[in-house]
């Protein structure tokens, strides 16, 4: 199965949207959450996962933060090299824990961040996300595609090293929109920042750009 956790994303329901879009075939395969993590605290999932996608950000939107049994539930999920999708801010779903701070590679960095990490930003224009030239087989099979006005999620904090697979530019600098680390058990980490507006999450490429990300993690070759 494929756990979906989400938050509304402050009334956006980002997550919920981006969700339904998906082709029926992965739907089926999913569990979707959106504002409710009693099922990721009880770690009932972790048995028969096969990936967790995430779209979410601790503690904001009136939610309550993970607490313990989730901590311990991915943890447990990363020790056994279970895979993660990470949607729009999603590098910060669970902020508060040190060792998730280390691990997602370039991370979306909150006000009054526990290491003192300046604040990462979203400034709100159009733009263009396109893949980067390199022979990373992921990177090859990817497509460009163009976003209205939207939120796009820049400066975030280098953890560690990443394979960056898409690009924008905002004011004549290039950044991440794609990328991906991996955990020291050899966990794969995708992030994937585009898609807040309903108007994006709707946008036909970027769908098909999470679907094949979904189906490489699964194990699917681009």
């Amino acid at each position: 199965m494929i756990y979906f956790f989400s938050d509304d994303h402050y009334g956006t329901h980002a997550g919920r949207s981006l969700f339904e879009q998906l082709p029926e075939e992965l739907r089926v395969r999913m569990v979707f959450a959106e504002n409710d993590w009693s099922l990721l605290e009880s770690g009932r999932w972790t048995a028969d996962c096969e990936l967790l996608i995430l779209h979410c950000i601790a503690g904001t939107c009136g939610q309550p933060m993970p607490g313990e049994g989730a901590e311990t539930a991915v943890k447990a999920y990363l020790a056994r090299g279970g895979n993660v999708l990470l949607l729009h801010g999603s590098s910060a779903a669970f902020w508060h824990w040190p060792w998730w701070r280390r691990i997602v590679g370039l991370r979306w960095v909150r006000e009054h961040d526990p290491d003192g990490a300046a604040p990462s930003t979203h400034p709100h224009a159009p733009c263009r996300v396109e893949t980067v030239p390199s022979l990373y087989p992921l990177a090859k099979v990817l497509k460009p595609f163009d976003l209205e006005e939207d939120e796009v999620y820049i400066n975030l904090q280098d953890e560690g090293p990443v394979t960056v697979l898409m690009t924008t530019e905002v004011a004549g600098k290039r950044y991440p929109q794609c990328f991906e680390a991996q955990s020291a058990a050899g966990s794969r980490i995708v992030s994937f920042l585009p898609g807040h507006r309903h108007e994006n999450t709707h946008n036909i490429t970027l769908i098909q750009d999470i679907t094949l990300l979904i189906n490489n993690l699964l194990g699917r070759q681009p």
